[in-house]
């Protein structure tokens, strides 16, 4: 008969609530995508309403990380250490503080999207959303990692998955270019103010998806101690 984990041992694992609270986060990050059509289409409150599921996303995210950390015990009887699994943590919250930031500055300005870029903003914000998802799929088999020990075909289909992640990152960045090049030949016809802003933005989706690519590196870190 074959021994129990000592994670079976010890009740309610502290894995899956970190699990859950990168659910709570993908869902904030994927609200991006119908925030950013309601904004390309000048629907204001539709817009409004997308940004505020985000705001509340982001504060019951903040809210179950501030949890976690009361009650994750100061020692685990499992092989990560509590401090890296705070840190994965703090690195998965980072998503959804990106997402609030992008909403309520977009939505503070007003922001519209000129025509020539909507096709590629949307494909870039799609592109920061898919490695959220993708980080989300990776964590999602964190508690699988544990209880195989960091071993076997679980460690394989979890790097095959990070790999995954560092592919759509790639690909944000190839498209954070092509959509820079777009907008840097339309500047003499825009208001320098908007430019600026529209740079921002260009920038912080970019950030959304280095995030998401950091929680994949967070998770390696984890796998190789």
């Amino acid at each position: 008969m074959a021994s129990p984990t000592i994670a079976s041992l010890f009740g309610r694992s502290p894995i899956k609530p970190i699990q859950e609270h990168m659910e709570i986060v993908c869902e904030c990050v994927s609200l991006l995508i119908p925030f950013l059509d309601a904004l390309m289409k000048e629907e204001w409150e539709s817009a409004n309403g997308v940004g505020k599921n985000v705001v509340k996303l982001e504060k019951s995210a903040d809210k179950r990380k501030m949890s976690i950390r009361k009650h994750l015990p100061m020692s685990l009887f499992l092989p990560v250490n509590r401090g890296d699994l705070l840190e994965l943590l703090t690195t998965q919250d980072r998503l959804a503080n990106r997402s609030r930031d992008i909403t309520g500055l977009m939505w503070g300005r007003r922001m519209t999207i000129p025509e020539p870029m909507q096709e590629k903003t949307r494909e870039y914000i799609e592109s920061a959303v898919e490695s959220s998802k993708r980080a989300l799929e990776a964590i999602a088999e964190l508690d699988e990692l544990l209880s195989t020990g960091f071993s076997g075909m679980e460690l394989k289909r979890v790097n095959d998955i990070l790999d995954l992640l560092d592919k759509a990152e790639h690909n944000n960045d190839k498209q954070q270019i092509r959509l820079r090049g777009t907008l840097f030949k339309l500047e003499k016809d825009l208001p320098p103010v908007d430019v600026m802003f529209l740079y921002q933005i260009i920038d912080k989706i970019g950030g959304l998806a280095d995030t998401a690519q950091q929680v994949g590196s967070r998770l390696r870190l984890l796998m190789a101690k």
